[in-house]
C-alpha cells in the first residue's frame, strides 16, 4: 500500500497527524478500527493523518483516551489551533499543487501567490504589530506562502486567471520601494504565457460580481473546488450546487473588468506615479 509521508516538522497539524499514526501503528490497527474506538469514521482519521483536517479539541480528547496519552494530543491539537493557517486552508493547499487552472478575485491586497517576498513580510509584519499573530506564526505564514509560489514554477505550470480589485493595486503597503516593486512582479505575471491578469476597476461598484475573495480551483480530471476564507477560518467547497454559481460569477466578472492589457497600462501608470 503507498503511503503518504508524512513531514511532522512542516507544521504542527503534520505532527499531529505523524503522532497519531506511528501511535496507531504501533498498536497494528487500521485506520477503520481506531476510528471505531475513537467515534469517528477511518476516513476522518486518514485525514488527520495527513494533516488534510486538523483535529477539533472533542477529536484530540478522544485520541488521549484511546492512546492512554494524558493530555498530549490535547496539547498538539490546542497547537494546531494556534497556527497562523487558518482552519480549511491546508486541505486547499493539498488541490493547489494538483490544480490546472487556477482562478482568483482578491479585494485590498495582492494574492498571495503573486506576491513578492518583501510585499509578504510588510502585511505579516504588521499583523504582528497588531497582535494577531505571533513572530513564530509570521515565519510559518512567509515559509508556507514561498512553498506555495512554486507551483507556479512547474511543468507545465497551471492556467491562473488573476482578477484584482483596483483597491489592491493602490493600497500602499510597506511604502514607495516595496510597492514598486510589487507593481513590477504584477506587470511580470500579466507577461507570462500561462496568465492573465485583470483589474476590477472602482466603477464596476455593485455590478462586481463579489464582495470577498475567492479561488476556484479546476482539477486534473476537470472538477472544480472553491476556496473562501472568513477572518476566523478558510472553507473548501466541492458541491456542484454552489460551484456552478460561482464560476458563472467569476465568468462575468472578468467580462466586466479591464482587459489586460488596460489593466496592465493602469499598473504601469501607478508605477510610475508611485516610484520612490
Amino acid at each position: 500500500m503507498n503511503r503518504k509521508e508524512l513531514k511532522p516538522e512542516s507544521s504542527p497539524v503534520a505532527a499531529f497527524g505523524e503522532r497519531l499514526r506511528r501511535l496507531r501503528d504501533e498498536r497494528g490497527w487500521t485506520q477503520d478500527e481506531l476510528g471505531e474506538r475513537m467515534g469517528f469514521s477511518g476516513t476522518h482519521i486518514s485525514a488527520v493523518e495527513t494533516g488534510r483536517r486538523p483535529p477539533t479539541p472533542h477529536f484530540a480528547a478522544s485520541a488521549d483516551k484511546v492512546f492512554g496519552t494524558g493530555d498530549r494530543f490535547e496539547r498538539q491539537g490546542r497547537a494546531v489551533r494556534h497556527t497562523a493557517l487558518l482552519e480549511g486552508f491546508p486541505d486547499y493547499v493539498v488541490r493547489e499543487v494538483q490544480a490546472v487552472e487556477i482562478r482568483l478575485f482578491e479585494l485590498g491586497i495582492i494574492p498571495g501567490l503573486l506576491q513578492t517576498p518583501q510585499y509578504a513580510t510588510a502585511i505579516t509584519r504588521g499583523e504582528v504589530l497588531r497582535g494577531a499573530i505571533t513572530e513564530h506564526q509570521a515565519e510559518e505564514r512567509l515559509s508556507k506562502l514561498l512553498e506555495r509560489q512554486t507551483v507556479l514554477e512547474r511543468t507545465p505550470p497551471p492556467m491562473v486567471h488573476a482578477v484584482l480589485d483596483e483597491s489592491c493595486i493602490r493600497r500602499p503597503v510597506g511604502g514607495p520601494a516595496v510597492m514598486a516593486a510589487q507593481l513590477d512582479r504584477l506587470a511580470e505575471f500579466a507577461s507570462l504565457p500561462s496568465t492573465i491578469l485583470q483589474v476590477a476597476p472602482y466603477e464596476l461598484a455593485e455590478r462586481r460580481a463579489f464582495d470577498l475573495p475567492v479561488t476556484l480551483l479546476t482539477l486534473p480530471d476537470w472538477s472544480h473546488v472553491a476556496y473562501a476564507e472568513s477572518a476566523l477560518q478558510g472553507r473548501l467547497e466541492r458541491d456542484t450546487r454552489f460551484l456552478q454559481p460561482l464560476l458563472r460569477a467569476y465568468h462575468q466578472l472578468q467580462a466586466e473588468a479591464l482587459s489586460q492589457a488596460a489593466s496592465v497600462a493602469m499598473i504601469e501608470q501607478l508605477r510610475k506615479d508611485t516610484s520612490p
